[in-house]
């Protein structure tokens, strides 16, 4: 359910939460079970290709997995939205689909999972026995507007005994949220904490719109295994509860008895099988990238334009950056980022920073510089003014080379390193035409920054490959470099060619600014939750907005 605010204006939609099952899944490994994932995409809107939108985890040695990882769509009634899923056979940690054994693929409309709540789509003409066909069950329930999230933990005290070899146990815990139908679908599973009866699960955080549907009374069904390598785990109990009951904290009223019911059906002096404990329990506010704005934090953004020569001599046609009346590459990319960003920043005073050219007076080479030409104040007012700083540089200096971009991406890092308290965030948007020449001192220059409030979005312009840049647009896999991770991701990368064959220029600008900056809100959120920050309260500073340009033009 989109958020309500008065005054304003929101697209039609419905945020739906899709749940996945598989069932009757065939062999594909020659001495155990297969491994499933399923694999979702989407049909963009105007679009005939299929996106990659969701992975779910990989389930070990099991052909009827249910899955906890969700997969949370906008529902609009008035638009087709195509669904295409496929399970894999996962056999080693590449994120590349092809190195896993594909089992099979379905399709439908989120219309069709919708209007039935619960689908079941057979995986092709695979059939496993009988005439019972390998299937994908698909679960959709709409999600209401909630901002709190629930944070747990567990114990376990004298449980039942499954691993007879150690006289212990190697006990998990599996949460369900009913669903409006009566179903029990997965949310969360605890790690395993092997060989005990007394176990202690770690902490852990769940949506309370995931766990309950925001109805505190809705029941949960937690679910305590014995975890078996071949993936035929060994039931120890369950219990019910609701989020209400839990509310209470830890106690004797939450206490909970595990119970078997195939034990206590054989033993008339059965009690039960354990009991677990909760440890831990409270309730916090997720804040949203709106609360931080309207609490008064700034973002900042920077710029970064590749002066290689690689680019093509400027004063030629063919160059990427040519200046004519039409605006190049370059630039269009430049108006369409830049258009939405100086919307947030309260200044409009961008910095404009260059690499890889000759400067005057001498020709040295620099690969961090300021566009302006100004040694001191790289600062110029609004989007206009980067662009005709950027047009004014290309006179002044001579492109060259490398394509270095460690110094631009430290040089950001320097200003939010010292603004950690969750008032600034920095964006640095780097604008570049080829392969990069310092990967290493790059990928760590990404490292040191992905704990700073700072998100890094590069615009490929050209036709070059750019096959380096999918590396550091770590969605799947976190950059490392001797033996230290990044925190976070924070750099998206989208090459500006994929958009200029999708509608006029203008459609390409807005297309190219949808895909660039979609993932900086949740980057922003990363670090303020990874940091414990919390929104200042509201301001009520009223903004004055300058008149619309276009309205003056007319009067």
């Amino acid at each position: 359910m989109s958020t309500f605010t008065p005054g304003t204006a929101a697209q039609c939609t419905t945020e739906v939460e899709l749940s996945f099952s598989c069932r009757n899944l065939p062999y594909q490994d020659v001495m155990s079970k297969s491994d499933p994932m399923v694999v979702v995409y989407i049909k963009p809107f105007g679009e005939e290709r299929w996106q990659e939108v969701h992975r779910t985890e990989t389930i070990q040695n099991n052909h009827e997995p249910n899955f906890a990882k969700k997969f949370n769509v906008h529902y609009r009634f008035e638009e087709q939205q195509p669904l295409k899923f496929e399970v894999y056979d996962v056999d080693s940690n590449s994120t590349r689909l092809a190195d896993h054994d594909f089992i099979g693929t379905a399709s439908c409309s989120l219309a069709n999972i919708v209007a039935s709540g619960k689908v079941q789509l057979p995986l092709g003409q695979i059939r496993v026995s009988g005439d019972q066909p390998a299937c994908i069950i698909v679960t959709a329930e709409e999600l209401q507007n909630l901002k709190d999230e629930v944070w747990l933990e567990f114990h376990g005290q004298s449980l039942d005994k499954k691993n007879w070899l150690w006289w212990k146990s190697d006990p998990f815990l599996v949460f369900y949220k009913s669903t409006e139908s009566g179903d029990f679908v997965v949310v969360h599973k605890t790690e395993v904490q092997h060989t005990t009866l007394n176990p202690r699960w770690h902490r852990f955080s769940l949506p309370v719109r995931s766990l309950c549907n925001g109805d505190y009374d809705r029941n949960i069904k937690v679910v305590c295994m014995s975890y078996r390598g071949n993936g035929d785990h060994s039931l120890i109990g369950e219990f019910y509860t609701t989020l209400r009951s839990l509310q209470r904290g830890p106690g004797a009223e939450s206490t909970f008895p595990l119970i078997s019911e195939k034990k206590k059906g054989r033993k008339n002096d059965y009690e039960n099988s354990g009991q677990i404990l909760l440890r831990f329990f409270e309730l916090r506010k997720i804040h949203t990238f709106m609360d931080f704005l309207r609490g008064g934090t700034q973002l900042h953004c920077s710029i970064a334009i590749d002066f290689t020569g690689s680019n093509g001599n400027p004063t030629q046609p063919e160059s990427l950056h040519f200046i004519s009346p039409v605006q190049n590459k370059y630039e269009q990319a430049i108006s369409a980022v830049g258009s939405i960003i100086q919307d947030y920043d309260s200044d409009k005073m961008f910095p404009v920073l260059g690499f890889g050219a000759r400067l005057p007076p001498d020709g040295r080479v620099s690969h961090e510089f300021f566009v302006n030409m100004d040694s001191t104040n790289p600062y110029v007012q609004g989007i206009e003014g980067v662009l005709m700083a950027y047009r004014n540089c290309l006179t002044q200096i001579q492109l060259y080379g490398p394509t270095n971009f460690a110094p631009v991406i430290n040089h950001v890092a320097r200003f939010a390193q010292t603004y950690r308290d969750g008032s600034s965030y920095f964006i640095l948007l780097i604008l570049t035409d080829g392969v990069i020449t310092d990967m290493p001192q790059t990928i760590e220059a990404i490292i040191a920054a992905s704990s700073l409030p700072m998100s890094i979005i590069i615009v490929g312009i050209g036709t070059a490959d750019f096959s380096a840049m999918e590396t550091l647009d770590a969605d799947t896999v976190a950059l490392q470099s001797g033996g230290r991770r990044a925190q976070r991701d924070i750099v998206q990368f989208v090459p500006f060619s994929k958009f200029l064959n999708q509608g006029d220029a203008r459609t390409a600008r807005l297309r190219l600014a949808r895909e660039v900056l979609a993932e900086v809100p949740t980057q922003f959120l990363g670090y303020m939750r990874h940091n414990n920050i919390s929104p200042r309260p509201p301001t009520d500073q009223m903004v004055v907005l300058p008149p619309d340009p276009e309205q003056v033009r007319l009067s």
